[in-house]
């Protein structure tokens, strides 16, 4: 009899492709960890991983369980969430990642919704960029993640998450008072070319989307200087340090002095914001009233 307990083992080292990054991320020890997929191999009758210099990868039969593997975990997920609505699924605990404009435009709106409506959900809030969220999901960390569509992100019809689309949003350009396009209604990426730019580090979901936008426009951005906070990407464009992509809900608030704010010509790059949970726990009643609220709180 194969434990389920070590098919989540088995994925958390397909995704992580490292014993040590899976067992960080299950809080277990290695040992532990190696442990367990020994166990496991022994349950089946067959070796399911290969160690090598890059990590681990799973063999053919590893692959072939772990396709197993997500369909199992997904029906475990839909029987804790009819246990869940038996018990009248009426109070308990949610967790949810997202990043922070996320937490304001939509988590925070959605937290004042359930205290009115749902007094018996309590909610934990965690911030965390949208590269960051979805492992944290798949590894059960948290129950909820709000985050970004970019490339190498799970798709939506990835067999482990199930996505919720909340909202999408234009990002701005970002110039300096002086700059010499401050005084056009729209900004022409191409324009922007030879610019110094200011943007997100690499793995944040908003820098594929700043670098894709300049790709498709012909060109590749000069990023010479870097932050995931918006705010102080402003500054720095205030500054007369360069130019930026921002996304539109990350500028209220934010003290423009000293920059222009003007949409792209032309398709603007988009950020995709959407709820992602285990597929199967979308059914557990908690968890359907949380992505609910996220939902009517983004259509506002």
């Amino acid at each position: 009899m194969i434990e389920a307990r070590r098919l989540h083992i088995l994925r958390a080292v397909a995704d992580h492709r490292t014993v040590t990054a899976a067992a960080a991320a299950l809080y277990l020890t290695p040992s532990a960890v190696s442990q367990q997929l020994a166990a496991l191999e022994q349950e089946t009758g067959h070796r399911l991983v290969e160690r090598g210099a890059k990590g681990v990868r799973l063999t053919p039969a590893g692959e072939i369980l772990l396709s197993h593997t997500n369909a199992v975990l997904a029906q475990l997920e839909r029987a804790e969430a009819e246990l869940a609505a038996y018990g009248s699924g009426e109070a308990g605990t949610v967790t949810v990642a997202s990043f922070a404009t996320g937490i304001a435009l939509v988590v925070a709106p959605a937290l004042a919704r359930l205290a009115a409506s749902a007094p018996g959900i309590r909610i934990r809030v965690q911030d965390a960029e949208g590269d960051a969220s979805l492992p944290m999901v798949l590894d059960r960390q948290v129950d909820v993640a709000v985050a970004v569509e970019y490339r190498g992100a799970p798709a939506a019809d990835d067999p482990r998450l199930t996505h919720v689309p909340l909202y999408a949003e234009p990002f701005d350009a970002v110039v300096p008072v002086a700059h010499r396009l401050a005084d056009a209604a729209e900004v022409p990426l191409a324009e922007l070319a030879k610019d110094t730019w200011i943007g997100p580090y690499p793995g944040n979901p908003c820098h594929d989307v700043v670098v894709l936008a300049c790709e498709n426009a012909g060109f590749q951005p000069r990023l010479e200087h870097s932050s995931d906070d918006f705010r102080a990407v402003v500054s720095l464009a205030a500054a007369d340090a360069g130019v930026a992509l921002v996304p539109r809900s990350a500028l209220h608030g934010t003290d423009l002095t000293g920059v222009v704010v003007r949409p792209v010509d032309g398709i603007a790059p988009t950020r995709r914001v959407f709820a992602a949970v285990r597929r199967g726990a979308e059914e557990h009643p908690l968890i359907r009233q949380v992505l609910d609220a996220l939902g009517e709180a983004a259509r506002v």
